[in-house]
């Protein structure tokens, strides 16, 4: 068994106070993602991991790419038939968390999923490269295949089949936009003693702004 207990790093690059925050959440996420992405420390500043409630029962997460925020919230898009997607449909409390290791920084929104509108995801699937679009309709996302011949068999079909000629969005395909409840902002500090900021969603529209224990 490998002993990890020796890997260590002190965190001593910034601070997270009350005093020089925005009142809103998303303001404060726009700021940070852009010193993220300015620093040039991340590869894929938008790469966000997704936990759902799967229908099994059981948790699972993994990396989607953000492709949009505002003050509505958060949005990715994916196969609504993917085990994901499913997830999502049965149960749309997710949570959304960044790590944005050269920054010491992460972002942990929980909110409530549901599905963009027709428009939304037609827009956003016109704007991406063909192959994009083919790969969307080729993969039954999530469905056990019998190899990668297979898949790439199907894609030269589809490749034949849509040249020259506009390739239509799959209509179980589309985004997911989230919509924020709470949203901590985590700042890496020395001794463990972390700053953890979170911001709750009241009834009346409001955020709660509360600092947390690390």
């Amino acid at each position: 068994m490998k002993d990890l207990s020796d890997y260590r790093k002190s965190y001593e690059k910034s601070q997270l106070l009350e005093a020089t925050i925005p009142e809103d959440p998303i303001n404060l996420f726009n700021t940070w993602f852009h010193e993220t992405k300015e620093s040039g420390g991340v590869d894929e500043v938008n790469a966000v991991t997704l936990a759902t409630i799967g229908l099994d029962g059981f948790p699972k997460s993994r990396v989607v790419l953000l492709k949009k925020y505002n003050e509505e919230g958060f949005i990715f898009y994916t196969n609504y038939d993917s085990e994901k997607g499913r997830a999502i449909l049965n149960n749309p409390n997710i949570c959304l968390s960044f790590f944005w290791h050269s920054m010491e920084r992460q972002v942990i929104i929980k909110g409530i999923a549901e599905k963009t509108t027709a428009s939304v995801s037609d827009n956003y699937f016109d704007s991406r490269p063909d192959g994009s679009k083919l790969g969307a309709i080729v993969s039954a996302q999530s469905d056990v295949i019998p190899s990668r011949d297979y898949l790439d068999e199907k894609l030269k079909k589809l490749e034949a089949q849509y040249e020259g000629k506009p390739i239509p969005r799959p209509e179980n395909w589309g985004g997911f936009l989230v919509r924020p409840v709470a949203v901590e902002f985590w700042q890496g500090r020395p001794n463990r003693l972390h700053d953890r900021i979170r911001y709750q969603l009241h009834d009346d529209f409001n955020w709660k702004i509360e600092r947390l224990s690390p």
